[in-house]
């Protein structure tokens, strides 16, 4: 991949995480997102989130690329980058919150993940201060975030 094109993936993705971040600032402020903002676990998880491993498992958060989630009050998005800034994962959906059981339902995804469109994933979540951990209820997908800064 040349200098140019890498630079060009960079900002697309750079581009991307600013318009996430500003959609989640948006929604915090949107009165429909009230009722899922009721408890404060479901206040925590909003936000941008990067991927730092497993329970027992976690590293530091990565200098360059990653694999971000990104949470409003009632919307999810995952996407990962490479060092380079190319975007190499996408899909999302929505979610509920029913104390600390979380469910996320795929709704869209690139050609990777589209199998899973439709389905349903449960979890139990937990977040302490910058940490948040989702256990999987069922599946294999048991991950530790870090709040993105």
């Amino acid at each position: 991949m040349s200098k140019a094109t890498r630079t060009q993936s960079t900002r697309r993705f750079v581009a991307f995480v600013i318009l996430a971040h500003t959609l989640v600032a948006c929604n915090r402020n949107n009165p429909a997102q009230k009722e899922a903002e009721s408890s404060q676990l479901a206040h925590d998880m909003i936000g941008a989130w990067v991927h730092v491993g497993r329970p027992g498992d976690v590293r530091e958060i990565p200098a360059e690329g990653g694999r971000f989630k990104f949470r409003t009050g009632k919307h999810w998005t995952l996407v990962r980058a490479d060092p380079t800034g190319l975007v190499t994962e996408q899909f999302g959906g929505t979610y509920t919150l029913n104390g600390n059981e979380y469910v996320e339902t795929q709704q869209y995804a690139d050609s990777h993940w589209i199998q899973d469109n439709g389905k349903s994933f449960k979890f139990t979540v937990k977040v302490e201060s910058d940490t948040m951990t989702q256990v999987g209820v069922g599946n294999p997908y048991t991950e530790v975030w870090k709040r993105a800064k």
